[in-house]
Order: structure tokens, then C-alpha cells, then sequence
């Protein structure tokens, strides 16, 4: 499964509010105050991560469904 939490850590100032609020606690954050997906298999592509995120770096990306 493709990464459905893409993250501009270029415009990310590593404030924690995705990794705060997002439902599933899914979104950590690494050494250097990065954020990722932990478990991106779990996600629920709900977007709270990307509707508070200060500096509009985070998207979701839905999966394609074959039929």
C-alpha cells in the first residue's frame, strides 16, 4: 500500500499538531522532529492531519480501486 500521508517536510515547521490530533495515532515523529506515518495501513484517510496542519504541507493521497 502506497503512503496515503504525504508530508512537505520542506514546509513543515515540525509544530506537532498532525501528529496531535490525528484519530487513529498513527503520525509520529522521528529524531529530528519529523513527522511520518507509523502505520500507514491503518489510516483512515480521515484528513484531521491535513486540516490542521499551519502550513498546508500534509496530503492525502485516496488509493485507486481496481474492479
Amino acid at each position: 500500500m502506497e503512503n496515503p500521508v504525504k508530508i512537505d517536510l520542506g514546509l513543515c515547521n515540525q509544530c506537532g499538531l498532525c501528529e496531535f490530533n490525528c484519530p487513529g495515532d498513527l503520525i509520529y515523529s522521528d529524531e529530528a522532529g519529523n513527522p511520518y506515518l507509523k502505520y500507514p495501513e491503518e489510516c483512515w484517510f480521515c484528513g484531521a492531519c491535513r486540516m490542521d496542519c499551519p502550513k498546508n504541507c500534509i496530503e492525502i493521497v485516496f488509493p485507486m480501486e481496481v474492479l
